[in-house]
């Protein structure tokens, strides 16, 4: 494996490590992620509470985005580093929107948060370098490549 190559891969490398952490971290310790996300973690669980069930799930989910990021960021596969942007914005949107309604207890916004900033660094370096939109040949090349198969 490579390291990144660029600012934006960077961005993506790290976002990616950190991502894998917090998921080993949950499925490891599910009650160490509650706590940290200001869930109350609790000594028994009533019949029929998937709470460990969903913080197992949405860790593996968190341990696989993690190896995404650092394979894309590997490869400097900057059309993934562009997809990602709208769509961590999406998820700043949705996070800090259930914390503001009361949904989600305050510690939570510290996701939307790290999503949205996150997404903010990644698209401002692939604006530095040039890459925030795909270019005319890209667009061009990928088109003429799907009309060839």
């Amino acid at each position: 494996m490579r390291l990144p190559r660029s600012f934006s891969g960077w961005t993506m490398a790290v976002f990616g490590l950190i991502s894998f952490a917090l998921g080993l971290l949950g499925l490891i310790s599910p009650d160490t992620m509650l706590a940290m996300l200001g869930f109350e973690a609790l000594d028994a669980r009533a019949t029929g509470d998937y709470t460990l069930v969903y913080m197992a799930a949405s860790s593996m989910a968190a341990v696989n985005m993690g190896v995404y990021y650092v394979f894309a960021a590997s490869a400097n596969y900057t059309p993934f580093f562009r997809w990602t942007v709208p769509f961590r914005l999406v998820t700043f949107t949705v996070f800090t929107t259930l914390v503001l309604t009361g949904a989600a207890p305050g510690k939570f916004i510290g996701i939307g948060l790290w999503e949205g900033l996150g997404a903010l660094i990644t698209g401002f370096a692939l604006w530095r370098e040039g890459n925030l939109l795909p270019s005319r040949q890209e667009s061009r090349s990928r088109v003429l490549g799907a009309t060839r198969d």
